[in-house]
């Protein structure tokens, strides 16, 4: 038996994989982060499948590439034949459950096509991705969605604690307070600096740790893998006191942009950076506004770590509970004239990546980094080895980064990673550019050296990353650089003939079906 009983599965959203003090921040300071790092391996890069949340995580749920689990947007539900790592997990008898975000879209019409009862224990399990929802809150609640409103767990725990009004995730807990009691919106975000309207105890973030303490103490003996999914630092960028001035302007780094960038843009880039994230964090009065915020969040959810390794401390569970720290995706922050996520940069694809193993075969390891290229797609094969478990050929994409935590010799690893986007959901972009619906996606494959951008209906984009690391200097038109892009044209073309998309057939059936007894006396074309 592997000494892996128990498995912490951490994500943040929109976290920056540079806004940790372990991973080179110069103001921010994580120690229980960072100490988390210091009894595990650091990840140094680690990207994503899709930088925008619900690709990502059906990414990171399935152990696939997006071309492969078909769930190209936030609001795009997983077909129901695709397997996550509740489906994987629960067969070794773990208890697999959420606490916080996911961004699985229900998929409702699927369960009325095969007759499947949403109430039931299958039915629920297939609306939450394979999770059992022991407390799931996605946040994010607009004005208006009354019945959402209304069943959001953290909604009613608000309620509970005195926070009234229609809708206390959004009027409370991600909006301050102004003069003559002036609600100020967390919507704008001009108003960041305005301390959240709930003591820091019922913020989001406490709230979340609070639940997992909880779960992970009722489970006792029994084993366990919690998805603990905090909905911060995401927009709106709002934090409680004292967390909303723990840092000031002086703490913000310089964006990195050039003026470069903007001289004959790619029709995409363009288009992004004319978006009103993208207008508004190219000014240094929001950035100096908005980050300290962010800053303040991620120091919040720091804090709240603590907690939890001290809880796991206490009940003795470091000993049999592996730990991964992570994030759906970055956040642009004003980087290459942008705001929010999506498209190419590292700024929004890569990740920070922190895995503790208890087994003691991973004790030459503790405290080193990695900088071989991982993957979202590889923790759900992780989890698989770590538990003990057969290792299913067919559907994973993934590779598991066990023999990397344990530091065994290995002959060859990946040197290409791969992220998709579909924009086909930013509807300003997509008419502005003249784009059908389905003609919307992007495909980046990146080496050590090169980042090479496919755009469907217009021209690549191409990075030179040694020499141009911050990715500055567009070279898709370049024509002393035409073999590279051909040579990633072709990449790209066998990565997408060769996706795991035939998936109900194991490779050893079809390798050897001569030898099944109802083949094997068949003879076809003989004389």
């Amino acid at each position: 038996m592997a000494r892996v009983r128990n498995i912490l599965f951490v994500m943040c959203d929109q976290l920056r994989w540079d806004y940790l003090s372990c991973y080179g921040h110069p103001t921010l300071k994580t120690p229980n982060i960072d100490a988390l790092a210091k009894r595990g391996v650091r990840f140094t890069n680690a990207f994503v499948q899709s930088p925008v949340c619900g690709p990502s995580r059906m990414s990171f749920y399935t152990g696939r590439y997006v071309s492969s689990h078909r769930a190209f947007g936030n609001f795009v539900p997983l077909p129901l034949d695709e397997r996550t790592l509740g489906d994987y997990l629960r067969t070794y008898g773990i208890r697999v459950a959420v606490d916080g975000k996911t961004h699985v879209e229900p998929n409702v019409e699927g369960l009325e096509r095969l007759g499947i009862n949403p109430r039931s224990k299958v039915g629920k399990f297939l609306l939450e991705g394979g999770f059992e929802a022991y407390d799931r809150h996605d946040g994010v609640l607009a004005d208006g969605a009354t019945e959402e409103i209304a069943e959001n767990k953290y909604t009613k725990y608000l309620r509970k604690k005195g926070y009234l009004g229609e809708n206390p995730w959004l009027h409370h807990a991600n909006s301050g307070l102004g003069g003559e009691g002036k609600v100020l919106s967390g919507w704008h975000m001009r108003y960041a600096q305005a301390a959240a309207r709930v003591d820091e105890r019922h913020s989001e973030t406490a709230y979340t740790t609070d639940r997992a303490l909880k779960f992970i103490t009722d489970c006792g003996d029994d084993p366990w893998c919690l998805h603990l999914s905090y909905i911060k630092p995401h927009w709106p960028y709002v934090a409680p006191a004292p967390y909303h001035n723990t840092y000031g302007s002086g703490d913000v780094v310089p964006a990195k942009k050039s003026a470069i960038e903007k001289t004959h843009a790619h029709p995409l880039y363009a288009s992004y950076m004319r978006h009103a994230a993208g207008v508004n964090f190219s000014k240094d009065e929001v950035r100096d506004t908005v980050i300290p915020v962010y800053m303040g969040l991620v120091k919040q959810i720091d804090d709240h770590i603590g907690r939890v390794m001290a809880h796991l401390d206490k009940l003795g569970r470091m000993k049999d509970t592996m730990i991964v720290f992570t994030a759906d995706h970055g956040d642009y922050l004003g980087d290459h004239h942008l705001g929010e996520k999506e498209l190419w940069h590292d700024a929004v694809n890569r990740l920070p990546l922190i895995i503790y193993d208890p087994d003691a075969q991973a004790n030459g390891m503790r405290g080193k980094s990695e900088s071989r290229f991982v993957e979202s797609i590889d923790l759900v094969p992780t989890f698989i080895e770590a538990a003990g478990g057969n290792m299913p050929a067919e559907p994973l994409e993934g590779r598991s980064l066990l023999p990397l935590l344990r530091g065994e010799k290995i002959k060859a690893w990946r040197d290409t990673i791969v992220s998709e986007f579909d924009y086909s959901f930013r509807t300003k972009t997509r008419l502005e550019l003249g784009r059908p619906v389905k003609g919307c996606r992007t495909f980046t494959l990146r080496t050590k050296q090169w980042k090479y951008v496919y755009v469907d209906g217009f021209r690549p984009l191409l990075y030179d990353l040694k020499n141009d690391p911050e990715e500055f200097e567009d070279l898709g038109e370049d024509p002393r650089h035409e073999s590279i892009r051909a040579e990633f044209e072709a990449k790209l073309f066998q990565w997408l003939v060769r996706r795991k998309t035939f998936t109900s057939t194991p490779d050893e059936f079809v390798a050897g079906w001569l030898k099944d007894p109802r083949f094997s006396s068949m003879l076809i074309g003989e004389w």
